[in-house]
């Protein structure tokens, strides 16, 4: 990097604002969630009024303005810190670098170096031992305040790297809390690629120097550590029996080693390494344990935030392979049918039937074949047909002239002639009475109608795409429905997937929801919790999306957590078991049982007479059928 004095500036290294510059120009420049910071970012992981950087005699000081998150600087939380040349700053998901010198923001580099290991033991703490299920077990130490510190830590440090979207930035939120918990001078997390040699991002801390000064990293203890998936703590290195160093470790002065591994799915994903060159403040097996938990801690972070960064890539993905605008969240195999399947349509002039239950998106599928279609610059109207009386249908759709009928005190275009040159949505299409049924098929076939009380034809060219829930194929058959309309409307068609068919979606819909509220609701909420996306995954969702939004939306406004959790989500959510491998909240895995014993003694009273047993319990026969299927009481019952 230069050396030459330049003009003092901000420049993001991890995040979304990566390689983003801010120049400091003025006395005071803000950072927060509200517009009116000078730097206004709309990201919940960033207070309102975030922190603060002023200009003073000495240079920039950086003030954290009691954010929820906290300010960090070169890994350490902060309150008030003056700002060097090189340090580095993490708000929530996002890490600048701060710069008085010319020249580029440079990532703190890491080195790789070997030297012997001898068989003679060091400390091991292997990977399966920090998965002791009480943490005071593990840590080994009685109660006191240095344990409420370190356990108060390591709850920070789940509640904020829980929410952390993406690798880069998750490395950083973990090193503050890692050198608040170990007497480390410097720090470094690797995260491998294809193997334990290849290195596919690194991020490193210099307690003293910040990111101005490399961290050069044992490669023989990363590999050790990687081969036996177990941590490793040496200490008195320059003149362990065990441990043979280089010249680096001499020429350094490191005193202490401490490595552990971040195993994943059975696979080593990177290793945390910390170094120290201080005697009295070598590193002991209580650090040793204490790296183990966060590691523990950091895994699950991992996996959550390289899932995220799979479903954005994947759903970028199917986006740019269709080359399409959509509106849809999704990017399950089943949406990706549905985008390739809009894709092939949307240039046509084709009439289009959109099948699907209700609350899956029909309407966002045809909003999107109309936006990827040459008539994407003429109006789109779309109308229910089941939210209109029949009498007031014709008109609304074909529009009456002046005295046709009482009230009719001027001439009226319908939709159809407002959509002159687009497209004309027609939900709920199976609801549309004979009569009009006759007048439709009309238009559609001639391009043509009457306005209600007209006697010149009003000639249109517009597309129409329809949707409905009902099997029309099914309610031809039965003569209740045309079958030359059908066939006119069901030029080409396609399925909407219900949302019980696209469960790897769900946490997408309900993040995607999540933010949306926060917004309208004004409440900082910065996902749903493990516990409470498993009873999601799990329900069937009956009402689809739409009923997943209003679940979301009810949740916002009755929850008071930073996370929607398991009580603020409807009954019929949390009664369906819950899937393998998750474990439910003791307070509702308590009441599903009470549930089950109360309707299970109700039956057994009734002689298994449902109705008899829905009287003696005060409840409608068909809720309880619903709460017996949904407690999963009826298979059983049919089975006994």
């Amino acid at each position: 990097m230069n050396t030459g004095s330049m003009a003092p500036r901000l420049v993001g290294i991890a995040g979304p604002l990566k390689d983003s510059t801010f120049p400091l120009e003025q006395q005071r420049f803000s950072i927060g969630r509200d517009p009116s910071n000078q730097l206004s970012i709309a990201d919940n992981t960033i207070s309102r009024r975030h922190c603060v950087l002023e200009k003073t005699a000495d240079g920039f000081v950086v003030r954290d303005l009691g954010s929820r998150s906290g300010t960090v600087v070169n890994g350490a939380s902060t309150s008030n810190a003056l700002l060097q040349h090189g340090d580095r700053i993490a708000l929530g998901d996002y890490a600048f670098v701060y710069l008085t010198e010319t020249g580029e923001a440079e990532p703190a580099s890491v080195e790789l170096y070997d030297q012997a290991l001898t068989n003679e033991p060091t400390v091991r703490l292997p990977s399966q031992e920090a998965s002791a299920d009480d943490p005071k077990k593990l840590l080994q130490i009685p109660a006191s305040d240095r344990l409420a510190h370190e356990l108060g830590t390591l709850l920070q440090l789940a509640t904020r790297v829980g929410s952390v979207p993406d690798v880069e930035s998750l490395q950083w939120q973990l090193l503050g809390p890692i050198f608040d918990l170990v007497p480390a001078d410097r720090g470094a997390i690797l995260l491998f690629g294809g193997s334990s040699e290849e290195i596919s991002s690194a991020a490193a801390w210099d307690r003293q120097s910040g990111p101005a000064r490399g961290v050069n990293v044992s490669r023989t203890v990363v590999r050790k550590v990687v081969e036996e998936r177990a941590g490793l703590l040496v200490n008195n290195v320059g003149t362990s029996a065990g441990f043979k160093p280089s010249a680096s470790v001499f020429d350094e002065g490191i005193r202490s080693l401490l490595c552990v591994p971040l195993v994943l799915a059975e696979q080593t994903a990177g290793v945390i390494y910390l170094d120290s060159t201080r005697f009295r403040d070598r590193f002991t097996e209580h650090h040793l344990k204490l790296l183990t938990a966060v590691a523990g801690i950091a895994v699950l972070a991992l996996e959550n935030a390289r899932r995220w960064e799979s479903l954005r890539n994947e759903n970028q993905r199917l986006r740019t392979e269709a080359g399409i605008e959509h509106d849809m969240v999704g990017a399950s195999p089943a949406v990706a049918a549905v985008l390739q399947k809009i894709a092939r349509l949307a240039p046509s002039d084709a009439n289009i039937l959109i099948h699907g239950e209700s609350g899956t998106g029909k309407e966002l599928a045809a909003r999107a074949l109309h936006r990827n279609s040459p008539r994407a610059d003429h109006p789109f109207i779309a109308i229910n047909c089941a939210a209109i009386s029949e009498t007031l249908l014709e008109s609304e759709l074909f529009g009456h002239e002046k005295g046709a009928f009482t009230g009719a005190v001027a001439t009226k275009p319908g939709q159809f002639e407002l959509a002159e040159g687009g497209s004309i949505f027609l939900d709920e299409i199976g609801e549309l009475a004979p009569a009009l049924q006759a007048k439709l098929l009309r238009a559609l076939q001639e391009r043509e109608f009457y306005r209600v009380g007209g006697t010149r034809p009003v000639r249109v060219d517009i597309r129409v795409i329809a949707a409905t829930n009902k099997d029309l194929a099914a309610e031809v058959a039965a003569g209740r429905y045309r079958q030359d309309l059908y066939y006119r409307l069901n030029v080409a068609s396609f399925v909407m997937p219900a949302l019980r068919d696209r469960k790897p979606d769900i946490p997408l819909l309900a993040q995607y929801f999540v933010d949306r509220f926060s917004r309208k609701c004004k409440r900082a909420v910065k996902g749903v919790s493990p516990q409470a996306l498993a009873s999601m995954t799990s329900y069937s969702w009956p009402g689809n999306v739409r009923e997943l939004e209003n679940a979301i939306e009810r949740a916002m406004v009755l929850g008071s957590d930073d996370w929607i959790l398991p009580e603020d989500l409807p009954e019929t959510v949390l009664e369906s078991p819950a899937p393998a491998g998750t474990t439910p909240t003791r307070y509702h895995e308590a009441v599903l049982a009470a549930k089950k014993e109360l309707i299970t003694k109700a039956v057994d009273q009734a002689n298994g007479n449902y109705t008899e047993a829905a009287r003696l319990l005060g409840l409608n026969p068909n809720y309880l059928h619903r709460l017996m299927r949904n407690l999963d009481l009826k298979a059983r019952a049919d089975n006994d």
